[in-house]
């Protein structure tokens, strides 16, 4: 089990390193949710004591003043020189994540590069600002705080991963920042194919393709999505929230009870989930019923340059369809796109099956350099 960690040795010095402040419209949640942002740094700094590499942990301060909080691990190298001048790897994450669900990998991917992981706007440690309805404005709003993140930390190119929803938004800064990716890896990308239409009599005859069915915590965030912000179910849970985040997510707890005895997966996640709603807000506001997105990835994938790499990367068992993969690689071509699935793996492919994910994501960056 991993032991906490001496924040005097183990990271730089933090600048400013308080607590990001909640808005007077959500200031009365803590009353009722046990939760506050210096509980999830709890959580997250037993997380991050696993971590073996070096660490530095720290917030970026944006334009805006909001502030993304950001993780960068390198391994102490004989010749540091030569990790410095390797393309940097960054990670985004998914939908109602953080950094600490990139523990099973950080440390491996860092061996030969720096590796830079932050919480997304709006979700885990970082400012939770508000966010248009509107979905192009959203998702807009996302991208820009990616590249003044980009620019705050100083990196000028990087191999940029992105995991389900990190993984549609990292699409999205591909397109719209091309000279800054040198690769682009989607793992289990969410939003990339259109709704699909109701069937006609005239379609009734077309074979069915039968897909996996969604696991249950999928079918109860789609049931409120439509009503409310996607995950308002634990803030209104008050005090039941983390054992309702237990009974719907125990594989988070199994994916890492090799490493944690207890609940702090979970605990992490009500924690990165039960603040107030910011990100989220975000994400509603550019996602349909069941979640599919308002401006599906596919109709835009063609703006990347045909000579940029992209690989996607599928949990055999996911319920994200990789289907969309394939069409990806038809309407870019096989010379600079493909798609591999990862067996026995799940959505959360890099907690699932992480020495293979760690294995494919290396060759990747050695591609690059």
């Amino acid at each position: 089990m991993c032991q906490l960690m001496d924040p005097a040795t183990t990271t730089a010095p933090m600048q400013n390193d308080c607590e990001t402040e909640s808005s007077s419209l959500w200031s009365w949640w803590p009353s009722w949710s046990p939760t506050s942002m210096s509980l999830l740094k709890t959580a997250e700094s037993k997380i991050l004591a696993c971590i073996q590499n070096n660490i530095w942990a720290r917030f970026v301060t944006l334009p805006s003043q909001d502030r993304i909080w950001t993780l960068s691990v390198n391994k102490a190298a004989s010749k540091p020189a030569e990790q410095a001048s390797k393309t940097p790897l960054v990670m985004v994450h998914g939908f109602g994540g953080g950094v600490g669900l990139w523990i099973r990998n950080l440390d491996a991917l860092s061996c030969s590069r720096t590796v830079h992981a932050f919480d997304l706007l709006g979700f885990g440690r970082s400012s939770r600002p508000h966010f248009p309805s509107e979905a192009a404005k959203a998702e807009e709003q996302f991208v820009n705080s990616i590249e003044q993140w980009r620019q705050s930390v100083g990196v000028e190119n990087m191999i940029l991963l992105g995991h389900s929803l990190g993984g549609y938004l990292a699409t999205s800064y591909a397109i719209q920042h091309p000279s800054r990716v040198s690769h682009l890896i989607l793992v289990d990308p969410w939003g990339f194919p259109e709704r699909a239409k109701p069937q006609t009599n005239e379609s009734q005859d077309t074979e069915v393709v039968k897909r996996m069915s969604p696991p249950r915590w999928v079918k109860v965030i789609a049931s409120v999505v439509s009503l409310f912000n996607p995950l308002a179910v634990i803030r209104a849970a008050g005090p039941w929230g983390p054992g309702l985040v237990n009974r719907f997510r125990p594989d988070f707890k199994r994916k890492f009870e090799d490493l944690f005895d207890d609940d702090t997966m979970t605990q992490y996640i009500y924690h990165c989930n039960a603040q107030n709603p910011s990100g989220e807000v975000g994400f509603r506001a550019m996602s349909e019923t069941l979640g599919w997105a308002k401006r599906p990835m596919l109709q835009r994938v063609h703006l990347l340059p045909p000579s940029m790499p992209v690989s996607m990367l599928y949990g055999a068992r996911s319920w994200v369809d990789s289907s969309s993969g394939d069409r990806v690689t038809e309407i870019r071509g096989q010379a600079h796109t493909r798609v591999l699935l990862i067996n026995h793996a799940s959505h959360n492919v890099h907690a699932d099956e992480p020495e293979q994910f760690n294995q494919v994501v290396e060759e990747i960056c050695q591609s690059v350099d």
